[in-house]
């Protein structure tokens, strides 16, 4: 079993009696401790060498306290947590008449005298009204197991439908916990009806007398709250689910003093034999050794799988008699309390996703990266995309297509159904798919109307020399820019040599970091396991103490032995050495995190630089390389270039034009400064020219221009 989770709380409460046996039962101040002290009698002469002194170290006791302090100190901590998605499991064990009953449910004659069941519906009614954040569903089921037979204390209740094959059946869950099949579920809406709810399961609950106990429960019961939780202020498709387990266990008898005869006796056979294995399942839990727990071999501990070592917080109330007549009874209960508190749980939030909420949120995002990608592929020329699956008669010609390559028949594959970059026949913005950036047909293109105030001539010449030049970018068929590859090897060697050095050297130091880290988390694994081994031979050491009954010096501490001292001072210097070695570590890591960030700053700036570099040195015209060298209006790399190539052109045979016109500046003062003006209309151009792009159609510019026809020489442009 792992060494890991939460550790199951048990409590002992006692029996209030006038006849408290103080000489055999101590209670220590510090209200954890419970020391008992047998005294056996010995027949005919023989000696009896067993001891006669144990002490048992619980969670706490409860002796002479009120059933209000009973809750605080039991339940309230389960019930908070089972509101947040933590299963939640109290159990009261015990001797027959010890008060395990009134512990969980109470009684009737007073409202200060309420259990924990009714005290645990009021307060979780009372967290549901005051969590306004949080809707809640609560639902209540309540079950009886009578002599190894599950049997629905709620299934007399009006509406409720009859479970299939009548019979109730304890299922393994995907998850690891367990549920009851076919037993029925109530949901409930406030503290009324939840409580009439558990009053109706109680009159339905098999009771018996004997000598001991004149109301004697003769089964076992299981109360169970449902509760499920969504948020209200977040719109994601998660909610929290829990059980909160309220268990009254009958108590053990024995025959001789109860004096049980007929339906009694044999109803006092099953519970003891469950309560035995219950018991076999407890120790099995606590050897972390064991790798098999037995939970199968009754009904009780089957349905109460995932309460006994599972995802669930657990707490056991030991109810036991405080007089000498039943102190050998009240000594195995304290024994089996001290065999629970070694078992542990592993709690954790029972976390879901509705999957309807989760399939509808899926498909909006879809819709949304569908329209993300239809705006990119206009933008890139490439309208025509289409990301449906493909249609059946689609599907055929493909595989039609593919038998024919296989079978040689067919030389090259051509797949015509989606069409990339198809040349769009809309004007701007009838793109299908969302908006987008097309060649408008002839009788939708933007024309200017003639301003009546520019004049013929000479004057209109001087102004249209006032306009942002169109950046052109010619590149021959055949006349390519070197492969991306090829040019960062060089870059790596020349301009971006210094910055590849400092690259170099940090990836070197955060190797070295690496490899340290991986020796710390080596060593303190090791230590951990030393650790958990020594822990583990302790535990035993403990178990068999406490098993044996230990022995107590004259301060009441308990004596050990020199091999058990032995481990406790080893584990405290590989503990302290773990402590040391850990905090190394984290500085190690620290240090990992740092040179992981140099590494990734540095990569980043040299691919920066690169593609800053490419762009200036293959990419751009002459024009534009003047104003990115030094001391140009607009340093290198500010500008993407695919921010500036918008639209492409089918050319002629012999070259493609890919044009790129991204603003039309007109301004007066570009006559009075036409150095510095256009240096700075080159600026504005570039960089505010893809802004412009969405905004006006390319040809509507040209048309502007004057230069609708694109085989008129380019270089007028620039004139």
């Amino acid at each position: 079993m792992s060494a890991h989770g939460s550790e199951v709380k048990v409590y002992v409460r006692t029996k209030p009696t006038a006849c408290f046996a103080q000489e055999l039962i101590e209670y220590v101040p510090d209200k954890q401790t419970v020391n008992v002290r047998y005294r056996r009698d010995t027949k005919k002469g023989v000696v009896n060498n067993q001891m006669s002194s144990w002490s048992f170290r619980l969670s706490g006791v409860l002796h002479n306290v009120s059933q209000e302090e009973v809750y605080q100190s039991v339940a309230h901590s389960v019930v908070l947590r089972a509101l947040e998605g933590y299963n939640g499991t109290i159990m009261c064990f015990g001797q027959t008449g010890a008060g395990k009953t009134y512990t969980m449910t109470g009684a009737t004659e007073s409202y200060r005298q309420r259990g924990i069941i009714p005290r645990a519906i009021q307060e979780v009614f009372r967290e549901v009204e005051q969590r306004v954040d949080h809707t809640f569903s609560v639902h209540l089921s309540f079950l009886e197991i009578y002599n190894e037979t599950l049997v629905d204390l709620l299934a007399s209740i009006k509406g409720v439908r009859a479970a299939q094959g009548g019979a109730l059946v304890v299922v393994e869950e995907p998850g690891g916990g367990v549920s009851v099949k076919g037993l029925s579920l109530h949901l409930v809406h406030n503290e009324e009806e939840a409580l009439n709810l558990l009053f109706e399961g109680e009159m339905n609950r098999i009771i018996g007398e004997h000598a001991l106990n004149k109301n004697s429960s003769r089964s076992h019961c299981i109360f169970t709250i449902h509760i499920e939780s969504r948020s209200r202020t977040l719109s994601n498709a998660s909610y929290v689910t829990s059980k909160l387990n309220l268990v009254d266990l009958a108590g053990s008898e024995r025959l001789s003093k109860t004096g049980s005869e007929g339906q009694v006796q044999r109803e006092a056979l099953y519970i003891n034999r469950s309560l035995s294995f219950l018991e076999q399942a407890i120790i099995a839990l606590a050897d972390r050794r064991r790798e098999h727990v037995p939970f199968r071999q009754s009904k009780l501990t089957h349905a109460l799988k995932d309460s006994l070592g599972g995802n669930c917080n657990t707490v056991l109330v030991a109810n036991i008699y405080g007089e000498a007549a039943q102190i050998e009874e009240t000594l195995s209960t304290l024994r089996f309390a001290a065999r629970m508190k070694r078992v542990h749980t592993e709690p954790s939030v029972n976390e879901h996703v509705d999957p309807a909420l989760q399939i509808r949120r899926l498909q909006k995002e879809v819709q949304l990266l569908k329209q993300e990608l239809s705006i990119h592929d206009t933008l890139a020329n490439r309208v025509g995309a289409m990301y449906e699956n493909l249609s059946e008669s689609q599907v055929e010609e493909i595989n039609s297509q593919v038998q024919k390559y296989l079978a040689g028949t067919l030389d090259e594959i051509t797949v015509s159904i989606i069409a990339i970059g198809q040349e769009p026949a809309g004007a701007v913005g009838e793109v299908e798919g969302g908006f987008g950036l097309g060649v408008a047909a002839p009788s939708q293109r933007h024309t200017r109307p003639p301003s009546p105030s520019k004049s013929k001539g000479k004057k209109g010449k001087e102004n249209n020399r006032h306009l942002c030049p169109v950046l052109i970018l010619l590149f021959p068929f055949g006349s390519t820019p070197p492969s991306k590859i090829e040019a960062f090897e060089d870059f790596k060697m020349e301009r971006g040599s210094e910055i590849n050095r400092i690259l170099k050297e940090n990836k070197a130091v955060l190797l070295e970091r690496l490899d340290q880290l991986h020796k710390l988390t080596q060593a303190i694994n090791s230590m951990k396991w030393d650790i958990d081994h020594m822990s583990s031979e302790l535990q035993l050491h403990k178990e068999k103490r406490q098993s044996q009954g230990q022995f107590l010096s004259a301060e009441g501490e308990p004596v050990l032995e020199e091999a058990e001292l032995s481990l406790i001072m080893s584990l405290r210097e590989i503990k302290d050495r773990y402590r040391q070695t850990y905090e190394e570590l984290l500085s190690t890591k620290a240090e990992v995190r740092y040179c992981q960030h140099l590494v990734d700053q540095c990569r980043t700036r040299l691919l920066t630089e690169f593609e800053s570099w490419y762009n200036e040195s293959f990419l751009l015209p002459d024009e534009v390389q003047d104003i990115f060298r030094e001391g140009g209006p607009i340093r290198p790399g500010l500008v993407p270039l695919d921010k500036a190539l918008t639209l492409i052109i089918s050319p002629p045979d012999d070259c493609m034009y890919i044009i790129f016109v991204e603003a039309v500046l007109h301004s007066r003062t570009v006559h009075h400064h036409p150095v510095s003006a256009k240096a700075s209309c080159w600026s504005f151009a570039v960089m505010w020219g893809f802004c412009f792009a969405f905004l006006i159609n390319i040809q509507a510019v040209l048309s502007f221009l004057g230069l609708s026809d694109l085989q008129t020489p380019l270089t007028a442009i620039s004139k």
